[in-house]
């Protein structure tokens, strides 16, 4: 097992990382606050992992509620699922909530954390790679709204983060390969030696194999808690985060949620991130095939859905919360493994990259 740290002052919080974890009571009791723990789960993970997970809470009065599965569902009527159960067991403000899935349910949870009585505790068990490298780690949660994604949200850092790889070998494939973007976004933004060691060890993750994983989600997790700590609520640093984001968010809202998953909309936006560095100058073809290349070994899409055209992506994008000042910025490269967030790049460039990568029928 690993553990890192997020540092925060007295809101630090550790990162699990290891096999069999869901069976170390020990690692999470001590984060519990209170008498009360909600494990928040959806429909597909609670038949796997909930009994291993209510284990872990033996010594609490330990109840549930499960949310139906999908992006679809990250919204404000769903959310009341949560404060249904809340209030209907009577919890208090010193209650522990639980999020044991992925990104979905950890963002959901983490709202309803946020925001039941003013503020409450809670403990991400992810079970996803999406959620293990990234969701679970920073505090971000939040809902969808039918005009944005996770515009509707709060910051809200868990007590401890708990990423048992072995749930991973549940994970369908598309749910894997959507969370090696994320992973692949690390070594895009800032580490340009990870970047390599991707290439070279693709297949092993695809394969599953328990070291690569563990290493990955190792890495990435120190990346993002580094960023975290040095700016927790994305005033600087930490907007580097969103590498892909700007046209991946759109992509989710224009293809409607739940229909692209969350991290193959982040493959093509870091891909087309990348073709708008190259046509302002700041990235080589060489680069563009090299980000091209490992999107298709980790087996996600290089090309945009139907409906996706420029019209749609410009109305989309203006929703972005990534917007200031009516100017639309985008985390861009000076170089792989080198990011910076800019509005800085000209309009013919960008329609040229978006009409790059729709379908060629």
């Amino acid at each position: 097992m690993k553990t890192l740290s997020v540092d925060l002052g007295d809101r630090s919080y550790p990162i699990h990382i290891g096999t069999d974890l869901l069976a170390n009571k020990q690692l999470v009791t001590p984060h519990v606050s209170g008498s009360q723990v909600m494990i928040v789960s959806n429909d597909i993970v609670a038949p796997l992992y909930l009994e291993q997970a209510r284990a872990l809470f033996t010594d609490f009065k330990c109840h549930h509620v499960i949310l139906p599965d999908g992006e679809k569902h990250k919204t404000l009527n769903d959310l009341n699922l949560i404060y249904d159960a809340l209030l209907s067991r009577h919890f208090d403000r010193g209650c522990t909530l639980v999020a044991l899935g992925g990104g979905v349910v950890g963002d959901m949870t983490g709202f309803a954390a946020a925001s039941y009585q003013r503020g409450v505790n809670f403990i991400q068990i992810p079970t996803t790679l999406l959620s293990q490298v990234d969701s679970s780690v920073g505090g971000k949660t939040g809902v969808n709204h039918p005009l944005g994604k996770n515009m509707i949200g709060a910051f809200h850092q868990p007590s401890c983060v708990l990423a048992d790889i072995n749930t991973l070998n549940t994970l369908e494939d598309n749910q894997l390969s959507a969370g090696l973007a994320e992973v692949i976004k690390y070594g895009l933004i800032r580490l340009p030696e990870f970047i390599s060691w991707l290439e070279q060890n693709m297949d092993k993750l695809l394969a599953r194999d328990p070291q690569a994983l563990s290493y990955a989600i190792e890495v990435s997790c120190q990346c993002k808690a580094e960023v975290v700590t040095a700016d927790e609520k994305e005033g600087g640093v930490r907007a580097l985060l969103n590498l892909g984001h700007t046209f991946g968010h759109a992509i989710e809202s224009g293809a409607g949620y739940g229909n692209w998953l969350h991290g193959e909309a982040v493959a093509i936006g870091m891909l087309m991130a990348a073709e708008l560095s190259m046509r302002e100058g700041w990235l080589s073809s060489k680069d563009v095939q090299r980000v091209k290349d490992l999107i298709i070994a980790a087996k996600l899409p290089v090309e945009l859905p139907d409906m996706m055209t420029y019209d749609v992506f410009m109305d989309l994008m203006r929703v972005d919360k990534k917007v200031r000042d009516g100017k639309i910025n985008f985390v861009l490269y000076n170089a792989l493994g080198d990011a910076k967030v800019t509005h800085d790049f000209k309009a013919e460039h960008l329609r040229q990259t978006i009409e790059q990568y729709q379908k060629k029928n």
